[in-house]
């Protein structure tokens, strides 16, 4: 996944705040801004790196988890690919068990999370549901 322990440590550095600049990365490690700026271009060449996102505080929104089987007949991967597609749909596992896929939709609302799983259950393979929403993040 890494090419070695220095873009090992880049990539720590911009998942603890993917705003600080290359400069100051470069001063902890020792290397130039240039260096830094290269190495990232490289993790983003090389798929390593597949983009950089913003995380809103919990308290402005709603989370919910969504489990989701899929009818036998249907690839799972389809129904995945269309749920990333989604308003609101953060993340999609595909699992084993009862159930083939797990979702995390987060809004601002339970109106609008509402909305997504409605939405989610119109994808043609999708034939249950079961929704938790959470009440709040603990760890």
């Amino acid at each position: 996944m890494y090419k070695d322990k220095v873009d090992e440590k880049i990539i720590n550095f911009l998942k603890e705040d993917s705003r600080e600049s290359f400069v100051d990365i470069g001063k902890k490690l020792k290397l130039s801004e240039s260096a830094v700026r290269r190495r990232v271009k490289n993790l983003v060449d090389s798929g390593t790196i597949k983009r950089f996102t913003v995380e809103v505080g919990e308290e402005n929104a709603t989370s919910a988890i969504v489990l989701i089987s899929v009818d036998s007949t249907t690839e799972t991967s389809k129904v995945s690919e269309k749920l990333a597609k989604l308003e609101g749909v953060k993340i999609v596992y595909e699992i084993t068990g009862q159930y083939d896929i797990i979702t995390i939709i987060s809004a601002t609302n339970i109106s609008e999370i509402n909305t997504s799983i409605d939405a989610l259950r119109k994808i043609p393979g999708v034939i249950d549901t079961n929704t938790v929403i959470i009440l709040r993040k603990v760890a």
